[in-house]
């Protein structure tokens, strides 16, 4: 018996051998004949290893290489820092920053000598958006908010996680240009349908601005938000690969199942700024709700025509809000050189926008949300400093419900389920753990804010300004943010800009 078996043993190795020998010599005959890759032609099988290696390359590189302040788009600093303040750990470390203060660009507060007593700090009030202009105003409490990812770019359990979080915190949730789907109400947040160029769930058959479907989404959102561009993309549409579009997303959007979603660069109705005010004032009569605009800036131009069509007009035209999104956002699929190239930053584009509001005397009637890799307590606090009224961000709570940043977005296979419609993968979400850690996120981004505020003499975030911060230029040289962008005077382009503004402490 001992020896049938070995020979047995015996014969199964002989076959298993002769077909991996058979094999590599496929292999081999394959890629000597092949054409395309010059490495396989010249070093079959061997060659293959390259690409093995190429493809773990960036795995490779996020977990034993980098240090902890050089991966991109967001370094393993930042991204811990997330985690644990969505898992209310604390965002507190030991032993000093690993943040080097002499780069180009960080930011420093201006520590107040005198920094605000427990007992004199004051709750960050709430804003009203479109108070007197719209027959029902929005409150917005929260300070962060979620910014527009659509249903289909990311998954089922992943909107309603977001909802549910959303609602816990109190902050508002942007539906993305995917249209309004029942997880955006899943749990009773304060949602802003975003109206995108192919107008997907407030569109006609023939993909024409629906004004029923309008007035019938109006009963379930807060406001309405025409999406002019993105910071992923500006000057191009969404992408949705067909691969993600499922029954239910095509049903939602209006658009044929399993093939790719693209919407186009631009809305076929709004050509130049008389059409966007004109659809801005269109949608607020006909819903009643406030009407913002999204948009990447790319030079002075279309804020300066903006203001200048307003001021023509009259305030009662203007946008009730400007969500002012920077050209390092990146949450949707788009191609490497526009993600790359196009559109200004976050830190040129929103002082600029805020600067032609106050020449312009607008600042008072238009709110302003910042948007672009502000996922950070720091980051939001600065663009509170420059003038921002809202912070909104999409990554941040893409790490708060469990993004590694395996950068898989767009092909439907993100190991943790956020951006996939795979069920399997999906599973590893469960939205009664997740959508906790939303809340906190949020809520421990805000009370850090605050506690920036605080540290520099304010009562609370909303009395942050320019005079708070300095912009590392050089190593060992800082300055006063208020000086790289001194305040404007209303009134103009021709107005003297002035170092600070009335209230405000010299630094």
């Amino acid at each position: 018996m001992d020896g049938f078996m070995g020979i047995l043993s015996y014969g199964i190795g002989t076959v298993l051998g002769l077909l991996l020998i058979g094999g590599v010599i496929v292999l081999i005959i394959h890629d000597v004949t092949q054409k395309k890759h010059t490495v396989l032609r010249n070093y079959p099988v061997i060659g293959r290893l390259r690409f093995f290696f190429e493809n773990l390359g960036e795995y490779f590189r996020q977990y034993f290489f980098l240090n902890d302040r050089e991966e991109m788009p967001f370094n393993r600093a930042t991204r811990s820092w997330v985690y644990r303040e969505a898992k209310n750990e604390g965002g507190i470390i030991g032993f000093g920053s690993t943040n080097d203060l002499n780069t180009p660009g960080s930011i420093i507060f201006v520590n107040h000598p005198y920094p605000v007593l427990e007992e004199e700090k004051l709750p960050t009030p709430p804003i009203l958006i479109g108070e007197g202009y719209c027959e029902q105003p929005f409150e917005a409490k929260s300070v962060l908010n979620i910014s527009g990812m659509s249903f289909g770019a990311i998954s089922r359990p992943a909107v309603e996680a977001l909802s549910r979080g959303a609602a816990e915190a109190g902050c508002w949730m942007d539906t993305g240009e995917g249209g309004l789907s029942p997880y955006h109400l899943s749990g009773g947040c304060d949602v802003i349908m975003q109206i995108g160029t192919a107008k997907y769930g407030i569109r006609e058959l023939d993909g024409g601005f629906s004004s029923a479907k309008a007035k019938a989404l109006a009963r379930d959102v807060k406001a309405f938000e025409i999406k002019l561009s993105q910071g992923a993309k500006p000057g191009k549409g969404g992408v949705l690969p067909g691969e993600k579009v499922t029954e239910e997303i095509a049903r939602i959007r209006g658009i044929p199942f399993g093939k790719d979603s693209i919407s186009p660069n631009r809305h076929h109705d709004i050509a130049n700024v008389e059409q966007l005010l004109d659809q801005i004032a269109r949608i607020r009569d006909l819903t009643g709700r406030p009407v913002g605009v999204k948009t990447a800036i790319g030079g002075w131009a279309f804020t300066n025509e903006l203001c200048e069509a307003i001021l023509r007009r009259g305030p009662e035209w203007a946008p009730d809000f400007l969500a002012i999104d920077g050209g390092e956002g990146g949450t949707g699929a788009a191609p490497q050189t526009l993600m790359d190239h196009m559109a200004l930053p976050i830190a040129e584009a929103l002082p600029r926008v805020v600067d032609a509001l106050i020449q312009a005397d607008l600042r008072s009637r238009v709110r302003v949300i910042a948007s672009g890799k502000l996922v950070t307590s720091a980051k939001a606090a600065w663009a509170l400093c420059v003038g921002a009224d809202f912070i909104n961000s999409a990554r941040g709570f893409m790490f708060a419900l469990g993004c590694i940043q395996s950068l898989r977005c767009h092909q439907n296979t993100c190991p943790t389920g956020v951006t996939t419609h795979n069920k399997r993968l999906q599973r590893g979400l469960v939205v009664e753990e997740k959508y906790l850690r939303v809340a906190n996120y949020c809520r421990n981004m805000n009370k850090e804010i605050d506690m920036i505020a605080h540290a520099c003499g304010c009562r609370h975030a909303r009395e942050l300004r320019r005079e708070h911060v300095r912009i590392v230029q050089t190593a060992n040289q800082s300055v006063a943010l208020s000086m790289l962008h001194p305040y404007p005077l209303p009134g103009g382009c021709g107005g003297q800009a002035s170092a600070a503004i009335p209230g405000s402490i010299a630094i």
